[in-house]
């Protein structure tokens, strides 16, 4: 099966998938997590007490998404690089009119790059 491309999805698809994705507990205790800094997958693993590959599948989807970025690239100890990600949305609100849904994503304001 082939990714959407998000020019390739009409509106209400686009509002569809996010909306399935913020009902999901999961993914929205990741996007709480970096909504104030920016963090690596094993942070937020650790963090929330979530697998390494959770947490991954979860960015990624979010990425897809576009609800989530790559804010910088960090190197390890070990050479390699590691992706420090935020919350590009601070505050959604849904709302249904006539069975429709309406969502309005507002910017991540509150956000503070992390500290090397």
């Amino acid at each position: 099966m082939t990714k959407s491309n998000i020019i390739q999805l009409s509106k209400f698809d686009i509002t569809q998938k996010i909306i399935e994705a913020l009902s999901n507990v999961c993914t929205r205790a990741v996007l709480f997590s970096i909504k104030e800094t920016s963090k690596d997958a094993n942070q937020i693993a650790e963090e929330l007490n979530l697998s390494l590959s959770t947490v991954y599948k979860t960015l990624s989807n979010l990425e897809e998404l576009a609800l989530v970025e790559v804010d910088q690239f960090i190197i390890s100890n070990e050479g390699k690089k590691i992706k420090q990600y935020r919350s590009r949305i601070g505050k959604v609100e849904i709302t249904m009119t006539n069975l429709e849904p309406s969502l309005n994503l507002y910017p991540n304001t509150s956000y503070k790059s992390r500290p090397n």
